[in-house]
């Protein structure tokens, strides 16, 4: 008999564990030739505004060793294009939609969540508290266990969908944002967010990116981002979806063996648009081997 490798997360039953980072995979659209939806346990959206967000000017991406940067500035249409464009090609998955949410202020993030509440397409939301606060002037969402703890809260009081909250690494102590927020009702937490950092043209004598300053993912951000979730199971009871520098199944169970229930892929994508089937059979191949029923019986193993 073979290995399941189904997990509930947060609520939603998925049939397997590997997800598309938010931002990496568009809304689905994009891959059709390649990826078909319905591969995903679930799919989560590109980040989705109240207004349209024009993003940031080019050179907007570089590579660096082991990884990519980017200050795509989270591009978006806005809600009300989202659900006339986005949606009715969403409705035809197969598999649970999350929405990931962005916003300058917190009342733009509950706005975007009510929006989408009662759209049956929509299985939950993601909030992506890297975002800047213009009211606190420009500081991230998520560098503040306070604010962090606020715009969870106003999101959970206008829906009862599964709430994930994705959390920024750029913080002292990501335990400590991870317990603000699963107390102000996150249903999960994602992580980790892209980390800071930049890239200069010594030719041209100045930063890569327009923005200057950037996102950095991939296989660089890795380590970091595995302590992180290890550190992260041992003080919340909401489950984690894994995420940074995932590039095998290797990768993805060294993310189960640290805590987490579910794993996101993201700049992978980028290299080999089949990563995430490699990575699925990769996983269940390794159960065989191990002569094992599910995932639950690797799942933060190495916290012993």
């Amino acid at each position: 008999m073979s290995p399941s490798l189904a997990v509930e997360l947060a609520g939603l039953k998925l049939k397997n564990p590997v997800l598309p980072a938010s931002g990496t995979y568009g809304y689905g659209r994009e891959f059709l030739s390649l990826i078909k939806p319905d591969l995903w346990g679930a799919v989560i959206t590109k980040g989705v505004a109240i207004t349209p967000w024009i993003g940031n000017p080019p050179p907007r991406i570089a590579e660096t060793p082991a990884g990519m940067l980017n200050a795509i500035g989270l591009q978006n249409p806005g809600v009300d294009r989202f659900i006339a464009e986005a949606l009715p090609f969403l409705r035809d998955y197969q598999v649970p939609v999350i929405v990931n949410i962005v916003g300058k202020t917190i009342s733009e993030y509950a706005a975007v969540a009510e929006r989408l509440n009662e759209h049956p397409e929509v299985s939950g939301f993601e909030l992506n508290i890297s975002c800047p606060n213009v009211k606190e002037g420009g500081i991230a969402f998520g560098t503040d266990p306070e604010v962090a703890a606020q715009v969870t809260a106003a999101v959970r009081e206008v829906t009862k969908l599964p709430l994930v909250v994705k959390l920024s690494p750029n913080v002292t102590d990501i335990t400590l944002i991870a317990q603000k927020v699963e107390a102000a009702g996150a249903d999960c937490l994602s992580l980790i967010n892209t980390l800071q950092g930049m890239s200069i043209d010594i030719k041209k004598r100045c930063p890569v990116l327009a923005n200057k300053i950037g996102g950095l993912s991939g296989p660089a951000v890795k380590p970091i981002a595995l302590r992180m979730v290890w550190q992260v199971y041992q003080k919340v009871k909401i489950p984690l979806i894994g995420m940074g520098g995932i590039v095998s199944a290797t990768d993805a169970i060294e993310f189960i063996m640290a805590g987490a229930t579910a794993v996101a892929i993201g700049t992978g994508l980028f290299k080999d648009p089949m990563l995430p089937q490699k990575v699925i059979e990769g996983i269940e191949a390794f159960l065989v081997e191990e002569k094992l029923a599910n995932l639950s019986e690797i799942r933060g193993v190495a916290q012993d």
